[in-house]
């Protein structure tokens, strides 16, 4: 898989890329992801990447042609088959959406800045929008981060084993069960005896009414499709 990302502060994610899981998985050779500063796409000697909205709303916002300079570059070169534009005002982010484009070959992602993009590579060029909560940050490179760790842990081969990315939350519509490891007693603080009975249906029982009660309280809308 290949990640292509378009941002105007590459060394944001220099960081959260160059650790752990992902880092693994990049040298491992399953996946590649390539920062491009969308300023090497200007043309002005101030590599100006943004400027005033029509209208004479407050803040700035995103050129379209550098922006629209770099898509063509990218996409001359191969087929992608998502262009995600990371916005507070997109799809709400889920682990669905995670597990969907993990089967995808190529995508791009363009972090937002300022006061967002102009609308026009919203309409032409972004082929979907994705939010990762109910709040704004300061430019779209933390979530973009966060789409490429949640969608690289799902690749065969990220994880040592992959039926542990099966088991977290979201994937079967509940919240994980609780985990616990050794000492089986610490402090006077004990594991559930079903987890230690060696008892596979019953623990697996265990695990669902822990998942299900725990959704309940905690997000009851997950289980308002079921």
């Amino acid at each position: 898989m290949r990640i292509d990302i378009l941002t105007v502060l590459p060394e944001l994610l220099s960081g959260p890329f160059d650790h752990s899981i992902v880092k693994r998985a990049v040298n491992k050779g399953i996946v590649e992801i390539y920062l491009h500063n969308i300023r090497d796409y200007c043309t002005d000697k101030h590599r100006q990447v943004d400027d005033y909205p029509f209208g004479g709303e407050a803040g700035m916002v995103m050129k379209i042609e550098p922006v629209h300079k770099a898509i063509l570059s990218l996409t001359a070169q191969r087929k992608y088959e998502e262009i995600i534009y990371t916005s507070p005002d997109g799809l709400q982010y889920n682990q669905q959406h995670a597990n969907r484009l993990s089967t995808l070959n190529n995508i791009i992602i363009l972090c937002g800045h300022y006061k967002g993009i102009d609308q026009r590579i919203r309409d032409h060029l972004v082929t979907i929008e994705y939010s990762v909560g109910d709040y704004v940050l300061s430019g779209g490179e933390l979530a973009a981060a966060i789409i490429t760790d949640s969608v690289v842990r799902l690749l065969p081969g990220a994880i040592s084993d992959g039926s542990s990315a099966l088991s977290d939350s979201f994937q079967d519509g509940l919240l994980a069960p609780p985990v616990y490891t050794r000492p089986a007693e610490y402090n006077g603080w004990k594991v559930p005896e079903i987890l230690l009975s060696g008892n596979n249906a019953a623990i697996d029982k265990w695990k669902m009414d822990q998942a299900l009660q725990k959704t309940s309280e905690r997000r009851p809308d997950l289980l308002q499709h079921e």
